[in-house]
């Protein structure tokens, strides 16, 4: 992949290293694959960020971090990769997770709505209730079904990351092998 553009943009190990604040972690950071632009720990990186990304609540970095680490895969990729989930696309994605986890928990094919019931505000003490009512059934098929998804993406991300690499290796070695050949029948 092109090194050198993601080298302009993600931070160096011994910069980050030498962060006052982040002192603490010592040793932690000191893998090279941590900070190494290479197709396994990059593949890795991404992964794990697509998995922490689906994290509830503001703990998605941190589990990045947590599982980058001790698997010695790229920690900025990761860090980065976790950011797929906004408040632009995290309704949708975890839409998706409810369906998914009443897919495989065989839940039936009923459509996921986002309003179940219609929130009243001169009786919303009844209304919260039935708000908490529909939170605690979808528990089960969102629980299984966020797990499910985050593993289908780091899984679909690990590949998709290792094949478009090799083939951006690959075309980079015939475009090379095709000017050796282009110079050597000009001479």
């Amino acid at each position: 992949m092109p090194r050198k553009f993601f080298r302009k943009y993600l931070p160096d190990g011994d910069t980050v290293r030498g962060y006052r604040y982040l002192a603490w972690l010592g040793r932690w950071l000191h893998h090279p694959n941590l900070w190494h632009l290479n197709r396994h720990s990059v593949a890795g990186g991404f992964a794990i960020g697509l998995f922490a990304g689906l994290v509830p609540g503001p703990l998605q970095m941190l589990t990045a971090a947590l599982l980058v680490v001790p698997l010695k895969k790229n920690l900025p990729v990761a860090l980065l990769t976790t950011l797929y989930t906004n408040p632009f696309t995290i309704v949708p994605l975890y839409l998706i997770a409810i369906a998914y986890g009443r897919f495989l928990l065989g839940a039936g094919n009923h459509p996921v709505t986002v309003e179940p019931y219609a929130w009243d505000w001169t009786h919303s003490l009844d209304s919260l209730q039935g708000l908490v009512h529909w939170t605690i059934s979808l528990g089960p098929p969102l629980a299984v079904g966020l797990v499910a998804l985050a593993l289908t993406l780091a899984g679909a991300g690990y590949c998709a990351v290792q094949i478009a690499w090799r083939a951006y290796v690959v075309i980079a070695w015939r475009h090379r092998a095709r000017r050796r050949a282009e110079r050597k029948a000009n001479r």
